[in-house]
């Protein structure tokens, strides 16, 4: 009985876990989507304060300077983050999930490309 409540805990926990990610994901891409929206339609990249967003955003112009971030703006991504950098090449303007390998652990970050081709991105 013992094994099959801690079956069932364990089958909870997963799904609610789960549950956790896919709106953080759904969340995610919506602040992302709109910040494109918004640069698509007149707003600068300096318009938007990284870290007013859980978690942050961060936006790189199409050399892979940091314009927008809570504490590399205004670095090379390419200099100071090569793996993050090399996954966001695969941004489109449709907007897609980019996973890499940071300090030890696998990163899922939403990245999407502006008309003027900027990448605003965000993750966990």
């Amino acid at each position: 009985m013992k094994r099959l409540l801690m079956l069932v805990a364990t089958v909870v926990l997963t799904l609610s876990v789960s549950q956790v990610f896919a709106a953080d994901r759904e969340a995610i891409s919506k602040n992302v989507d709109a910040m494109v929206t918004a640069i698509d339609g007149g707003k600068t990249a300096t318009d938007f304060a990284a870290d007013a967003y859980t978690p942050y955003v961060f936006i790189m112009d199409g050399t892979g300077k940091l314009l927008v971030h809570p504490k590399l703006a205004g670095k090379d991504l390419k200099e100071v983050a090569k793996p993050i950098y090399d996954a966001l090449q695969a941004a489109t303007p449709a907007g897609i999930w980019v996973q890499y390998q940071w300090d030890g652990k696998e990163k899922n970050t939403y990245a999407k490309k502006t008309k003027n081709n900027l990448t605003v991105a965000s993750g966990y």
